[in-house]
C-alpha cells in the first residue's frame, strides 16, 4: 500500500539539474510580509500614533549597495491607520535596532540619543585611562567627590523623613474623625431643642386660645316675648333700663349680624283671635250667620286694641300658636 504523504520524489537516472532553467528575478523585488511596528512612531501627515506591536501587512524589499559586514539590510513600507500615508523604515544591524527613514518621526528618540551619547563617553574614557594613570587618578578623585556629595544629600533627604515619621497620621485622622461625630452630634441636640422649644411655644398657644374662649360667654339668644298690644314695650321698658349696658350691646350686635331666633314674636300682635258676637248690641250686629267683610275684623281688632291693656303675666302666658289656634277656630265656625 502507498504512502498517504509523499516526502521523496523519483529522480531518474539521466536526471541533470544544470538543464533545469533559472527565473531571472530582479534584485529590487518586494516581498508581502506580516510583521509588527519595532518602535513607537507618529506620522507627520495627519498625526496618528502607532504604537510598538501593531501588525502590518508591508512590503518589504532588500536595499542596494548597503550592507553591514555582509549583512543585507531590509527596507520595510508601511501605510498609516489613519490616512493611508507611506511609511518606511529599515534594519541597523550594527546597533540591533531600526532606523526611521520616511513618512513618521519615531517617539523617545532623544532618551535614545542620550543612551548612545553615554555610550560614548564611556568608551572615550576607557580609551583614555588605557595608557595614562594619571587620568585614571584624577577620575577615581572626582568619582569620590561625587560620591561624597550623594551621601551627603541622601543623609538630609533621611533627617527630613524622619522629622516627618514623628507625625502620627493615625492619630490626625482619628481626631478628624472624632471632631466630625462631635459636629454632628452636636447639631442633633440642636435640632431637638429647637422643635421642643417649638412644640412648647404651639402648646402654650393652644393653651391661652382654649382659656380666651372659656372666659368670652356665650350670646345670649333674644328673649321671646309676645306682645298683644303695642303699650307693652312702654311696660318691659323699665326691666330692660335695669339690665346692664355691655348685654344689651351683644345682643344687638348679634342681632344686627345674625338676626333675631324667632320670628314668630314680631307677628304675634297682628293675629288675634275674632271676638264673639253678642246678641242684641247697640250696632245691631244680631246675626251668627251673618257675611263678616275687613269691616267687621276690623272693628274687632279696635275692641281688642281698645280696650284695657294686658297685664304682663297674661302676655307672658299667651303664645303665637294659641292665638293662630284660635283664629282658625273661628274660621271654621263662621263656615258652619
Amino acid at each position: 500500500m502507498s504512502e498517504r504523504k509523499v516526502l521523496n520524489k523519483y529522480y531518474p537516472p539521466d536526471f541533470d539539474p544544470s538543464k533545469i532553467p533559472k527565473l531571472k528575478l530582479p534584485k529590487d523585488r518586494q516581498y508581502v510580509v506580516r510583521l509588527m511596528a519595532p518602535f513607537n512612531m507618529r506620522c507627520k501627515t495627519c498625526g496618528e500614533y502607532i504604537y510598538k506591536g501593531k501588525k502590518f501587512n508591508a512590503r518589504k524589499e532588500t536595499v542596494q549597495n548597503e550592507s553591514y559586514l555582509g549583512l543585507p539590510i531590509f527596507r520595510f513600507y508601511i501605510k498609516c491607520t489613519r490616512c493611508l500615508a507611506e511609511i518606511t523604515f529599515k534594519t541597523d544591524p550594527e546597533n540591533t535596532d531600526y532606523t526611521m527613514e520616511h513618512g513618521a518621526t519615531r517617539n523617545f528618540q532623544a532618551e535614545k540619543l542620550l543612551e548612545e551619547e553615554e555610550k560614548r563617553l564611556q568608551k572615550e574614557r576607557e580609551d583614555e585611562e588605557l595608557n595614562n594613570p594619571m587620568k585614571v587618578l584624577e577620575n577615581r578623585t572626582k568619582d569620590s567627590k561625587l560620591e561624597m556629595e550623594v551621601l551627603e544629600n541622601l543623609q538630609e533627604l533621611k533627617d527630613l523623613n524622619q522629622r516627618q515619621a514623628h507625625v502620627d497620621f493615625e492619630s490626625m485622622l482619628q481626631q478628624y474623625k472624632d471632631y466630625e461625630e462631635e459636629q454632628k452630634r452636636q447639631e442633633l441636640e440642636d435640632d431637638e431643642r429647637e422643635m421642643k422649644a417649638m412644640l412648647e411655644q404651639a402648646q402654650s398657644r393652644r393653651l391661652l386660645e382654649d382659656s380666651s374662649s372659656d372666659e368670652d360667654p356665650a350670646p345670649a339668644p333674644a328673649k321671646s316675648s309676645v306682645k298683644v298690644n303695642p303699650t307693652d314695650i312702654l311696660q318691659e321698658a323699665p326691666l330692660q333700663d335695669l339690665e346692664p349696658q355691655p348685654k344689651k350691646q351683644k345682643l344687638e350686635t348679634w342681632e344686627r349680624s345674625v338676626g333675631a331666633l324667632s320670628s314668630k314674636a314680631k307677628l304675634s300682635g297682628l293675629v288675634t283671635a275674632k271676638k264673639k258676637p253678642v246678641s242684641g248690641t247697640a250696632n245691631g250686629v244680631g246675626n251668627r250667620n251673618a257675611p263678616s267683610g275687613p269691616g267687621t275684623r276690623n272693628r274687632s281688632s279696635e275692641n281688642t286694641t281698645g280696650g284695657a291693656p294686658l297685664s304682663s303675666g297674661s302676655s307672658a302666658g299667651a303664645s303665637s300658636l294659641s292665638l293662630l289656634g284660635a283664629y282658625s277656630d273661628s274660621e271654621d265656625s263662621k263656615s258652619d
